[in-house]
């Protein structure tokens, strides 16, 4: 059972269908993580009202490609739609609040992965999707795979890329942390581009996702020169 927010999910049968999707470039939502969203373009807002409306579960998905720029595109805006990428995360929104200039602040929490099955035909001005959760129904079991996960070697790492780049941690935090959460979160943190944080969402198993970061830091580092990126996104 996956709980997010107020919520839980005994199994794909507690999910809808068909979802709103957001498409975000190297943003990467995993289950049982937060992920804080700052909601200004219209379109959006009106993709948060609908959810609120619904099941308050969104898509994150990341397009296939780097998106260029909506105005460099001879298609209409609402047709400027860039490829999606097949696997995303689905989110509740778990906390709501409106600014008083316009923006609405979100939090979503992360549920379990999904496969994008279609793209629905809508005059919305947001993207709604149909999925399938099946093959992520393992998602649903918290904790799953964290006996298998190389947590000394993924601190090792971790430790590394704040020394290459004079920064802090709160080590007492990480020590109280869970393997599943130790793995996620710093998944989500990574200052890794899109391929490589598609490849960290679509693991099929949490070792595997650790083994992945492990990899992907120590490439990073070595590549370039003590010359790592200033902080975490």
């Amino acid at each position: 059972m996956a709980q997010a927010g107020n919520a839980y999910y005994d199994s794909p049968r507690d999910i809808p269908a068909i979802i709103p999707v957001f498409p975000l470039e190297e943003a990467l939502l995993l289950p049982r993580t937060q992920m804080p969203l700052n909601i200004f373009e219209e379109r959006y807002l009106m993709m948060i009202d609908y959810a609120m409306h619904k099941d308050r579960i969104i898509g994150i998905i990341q397009p296939l490609e780097p998106e260029g720029d909506p105005a460099e595109s001879d298609a209409p805006e609402k047709l400027y739609a860039p490829k999606l990428q097949q696997v995303g995360c689905l989110g509740r929104i778990s906390a709501y609040g409106e600014t008083g200039d316009g923006r609405v602040l979100v939090t979503l929490s992360g549920i379990c992965r999904f496969k994008l099955v279609k793209e629905m035909l809508t005059d919305l001005p947001f993207r709604l999707a149909e999925i399938d959760c099946e093959d992520y129904v393992h998602d649903l079991t918290e904790g799953l795979g964290e006996d298998q996960v190389n947590r000394e070697g993924l601190l090792e790492a971790f430790r590394a890329f704040l020394e290459a780049n004079d920064m802090e941690a709160d080590w007492d935090s990480i020590g109280k942390s869970s393997n599943e959460v130790l793995v996620n979160s710093l998944s989500m943190m990574s200052p890794y581009g899109l391929a490589e944080k598609q490849a960290l969402l679509e693991a099929e198993s949490l070792a595997l996702r650790a083994d992945t970061l492990i990899a992907m830091t120590e490439m990073h580092l070595a590549s370039e020169s003590g010359e790592a990126p200033q902080t975490l996104q």
